[in-house]
C-alpha cells in the first residue's frame, strides 16, 4: 500500500490534520485510476491526499482535494464489486474563485489535450451569473468548473 499526502490548504478543516467536514463525496471509478489521478492533480489542480493500492486492483481508494474546498474519491474499476460505477459516466461541478477561472481555463486548454483530456465547452458567461467551462477527462468524465457558489441555505 502506498499513500501520497499533500499539504492541505482547503477551507474545510479547522486545524491541520483534521478530517474534512465535507459530508458529500462524489465518487468515480476509472479503467486507469493512476493515470486519472495524475491528470486530475497535474493538469487540473486537485491535491492527492491519499492514493492506496489494493490487493486486487491498482487503486483501491484515492482522495483528491480541491484547493478551495471539497474533494472526490476514486478507485480502479471493479465491475464485480457491489459498489461499482461505469468509468467515464461521472459529471461533477467544481467551484473556482472569480479571480482564478481565466487562469484555470488557460491551463486546461494548454495542458489537457496532451494528457488525453479536452475542453468541450469553452469559458463562457451563464444566465445565472457564473463563468464556467466544461472539461472531459481521459476516461470520459465531465467536469464543469465555474464561479457559481450556490445559493445560501434558508
Amino acid at each position: 500500500m502506498s499513500i501520497h499526502e499533500s499539504t492541505r490548504t482547503t477551507a474545510d478543516t479547522s486545524d491541520t490534520g483534521a478530517a474534512p467536514t465535507q459530508h458529500v463525496w462524489p465518487t468515480l471509478q476509472a479503467r486507469d485510476a493512476r493515470a486519472l489521478v495524475a491528470f486530475l492533480t497535474d493538469v487540473v489542480g486537485f491535491a492527492a491526499t491519499a492514493v492506496m493500492a489494493g490487493e486486487d486492483r491498482d487503486v483501491a481508494h484515492a482522495q483528491l482535494d480541491w484547493p478551495h474546498g471539497g474533494a472526490i474519491m476514486l478507485g480502479s474499476h471493479s465491475p464485480e464489486r457491489e459498489w461499482s460505477r461505469e468509468p467515464g459516466t461521472c459529471g461533477t461541478y467544481v467551484v473556482v474563485p472569480d479571480d482564478e477561472i481565466e487562469a484555470l481555463d488557460a491551463r486546461l486548454r494548454e495542458r489537457a489535450p496532451a494528457a488525453g483530456g479536452r475542453v468541450v465547452v469553452p469559458l463562457r458567461d451563464t444566465d445565472y451569473g457564473s463563468r464556467e467551462l466544461v472539461l472531459q477527462d481521459p476516461e470520459g468524465n465531465l467536469w464543469s468548473f465555474g464561479t457559481y457558489r450556490g445559493e445560501p441555505r434558508r
